[in-house]
């Protein structure tokens, strides 16, 4: 059972994880199987450990104790859980806490590319995004419109980052995802590569040619510039939303929800 540690000295190491680490300490690149990462909000924290994940402790304001996060504390083992009240802990972290309750927990180990894509048909493929909250909302997106698996680029973010982690309602946690070096990789697989792009000869996400194929994977470009040219002419499609009133694009988190409804595969 989790055990309640009022914090008397917030020079104490064991807050450093919530205080003083920066995100890339966190994740330990040296010892990656030492990583931590941080699980805001009850809700998020819950599905983390449906999930199977290993908390390492709790940092939560004192009134949530008996409030929002006593259904939590059951579930967490051994661990301690820090508390004080909310202007304290504000002071601590440096940002109000979001429903008051924090969570470090150990990162899962990653999955290669073909772990993730065991048993998927229908892929999300992103290059190069580098804004957190558009990271999250695509994974939310992508667990909730039918995805089976989001792979990365190397260059992509972390999708365990706290903002990306609460920004996607812990669906980072639920849906499969590795980071992937090449295209290769898919079409080894059998998946029909499309790239979303403003070409000429790109095709309507809607047109039936796409759903005649068994094995899909919509590739979406970092958030300025889009797909750059290689990663385009390596794929075997072009993709385009219809839009209207002449404007040609969309956010690429905004873009993803509706590529990914679109190409659904019907279960």
């Amino acid at each position: 059972m989790a055990y309640i540690v009022e914090i008397q000295d917030f020079s104490d190491p064991a807050l450093d994880v919530y205080a003083r680490l920066t995100e890339n300490q966190l994740k330990n690149r040296l010892h990656p199987e030492d990583g931590l990462f941080i699980a805001e909000s009850p809700k998020v924290i819950g599905t983390a450990l449906d999930a199977g994940l290993t908390p390492v402790s709790l940092l939560t304001e004192r009134r949530h104790i008996e409030g929002s996060a006593a259904a939590l504390l059951p579930r967490l083992g051994n661990v301690p859980v820090y508390t004080a009240d909310d202007g304290l802990l504000s002071k601590l972290t440096g940002y109000d806490l979001t429903r008051g309750v924090l969570c470090a927990m150990r990162r899962p180990i990653e999955k290669t590319a073909a772990e993730a894509l065991q048993g998927a048909d229908r892929v999300a493929v992103l290059e190069n995004i580098v804004d957190s909250p558009n990271l999250g909302a695509i994974f939310r997106s992508a667990a909730a419109l039918g995805m089976d698996a989001v792979l990365l680029s190397p260059a992509c973010c972390d999708p365990l980052l706290r903002r990306a982690v609460r920004v996607s309602m812990g669906t980072v946690f639920q849906i499969p995802w590795a980071r992937l070096d090449s295209l290769a990789t898919l079409k080894e697989a059998g998946f029909v590569t499309l790239a979303m792009a403003l070409k000429p000869d790109a095709l309507s996400l809607d047109d039936p040619v796409l759903q005649a194929f068994e094995k899909l994977a919509i590739v979406l470009g970092t958030e300025g510039d889009g797909l750059t040219a290689g990663t385009i002419d390596e794929c075997d499609h072009t993709v385009i939303i219809p839009m209207a009133h002449g404007v040609d694009s969309l956010n690429v988190g905004n873009a993803a929800a509706v590529a990914f409804w679109t190409l659904r595969k019907e279960r």
